[in-house]
This record gives structure tokens, sequence and C-alpha cells, in this order.
């Protein structure tokens, strides 16, 4: 008995561990016959013209934008996000999608060369989902960190509204 006590115990605490974190886990609303996993595409974020990845987990949707702004000198720019269903209808999984963001949100040439404002965000979304595409409009409101070019503040760092479109297909 003394040898089998300390691991009975142990399993006990992780039992009461486990139920206790349980109830905080978010709800999986999404199956992975839903949608194709990994979807690939194209779209725009004000004037962030980009190429799109998106990965379709239980949870929600994940998702990375690379491109160039269409002002300037077409500097670079990307933001990575995630969106968790919150309200579906259909047969589809379309529905409203509440989401968090993070990334290049501005960009503006100046005389010491272009300029490019970082921030966060929150955004929500209207997705259409189905097993070969993802259609998403959103709406935002994020802040980014003030930029400056020499003495002139080039970005305040105040929040701004977020229009986005964006079309995948599965693969």
């Amino acid at each position: 008995m003394r040898k089998i006590f300390p691991l009975i115990l142990l399993l006990a605490a992780g039992n009461c561990a486990y139920a206790g974190t349980s109830d905080y886990l978010p709800e999986a609303k999404l199956k992975s016959e839903d949608a194709s996993m990994f979807n690939v595409g194209a779209g725009m974020t004000m004037k962030l013209v980009h190429v799109n990845g998106e990965w379709v987990n239980p949870y929600g949707i994940a998702y990375a934008k690379i491109g160039a702004f269409m002002n300037g000198a077409h500097e670079f720019g990307g933001q990575l996000g995630f969106r968790y269903p919150t309200f579906l209808n259909g047969t589809d999984k379309n529905g409203f999608y509440v989401g968090a963001y993070g990334g290049h949100i501005k960009s503006r040439s100046t005389d010491h060369g272009d300029k490019t404002q970082l921030g966060l965000g929150a955004d929500l979304a209207y997705v259409l989902l189905n097993k070969e595409r993802i259609s998403t409009f959103s709406i935002g409101m994020g802040a980014g960190k003030e930029v400056t070019s020499g003495n002139t503040v080039v970005f305040e760092g105040r929040p701004e509204f977020q229009a986005s479109y964006s079309l995948s297909f599965g693969f």
C-alpha cells in the first residue's frame, strides 16, 4: 500500500485538475468535414493587397496575410489573426465570427523613406464557409504604435477603423 498510494494520489489530483480547467475551454464548433483544413486565397485589407493562408481548426480560423500597400513605394505588410465562431446559421458553417489580429495597419511615404504602422485590434466578421471556399467580410477596430520621422509624427497611436475582404479556396 505504501508504494501504490502516491500513484493513486497523483492520478486523483490529475483528474481533479483536469476537471477544474475543462469548463474554461471554448466550445469546438467546427468539424473537419465542414471545411478544408488549409485554404489559400487573396484579398484586400484597407490599402493592403494580400495573399492569405487560412487554417480551419475545431475552435475557429487562424490566418496569415502577406502583401503590399497600394500607396507610396508599395511597402511590404502582413497580419496574423484568429476568428472564433460565435453565431452560426444555415447548413454550412456560415455566420458571425469574432476575432483578433496584429500586424501592419497603414503605410505612408515620408522624406525619410516609407513608414509602416504596426498595431493590434479586434474584428467582427461574417464568414461564408464550406468545403471548397472561405469568403470573409470583416470590420474591426485597432490601434497602432506612434510612428515618427525626424520630429514629425507620421502616425498617431489612436484607434482606427479597418475593413477587409478575402476569398480563399481549400486544397
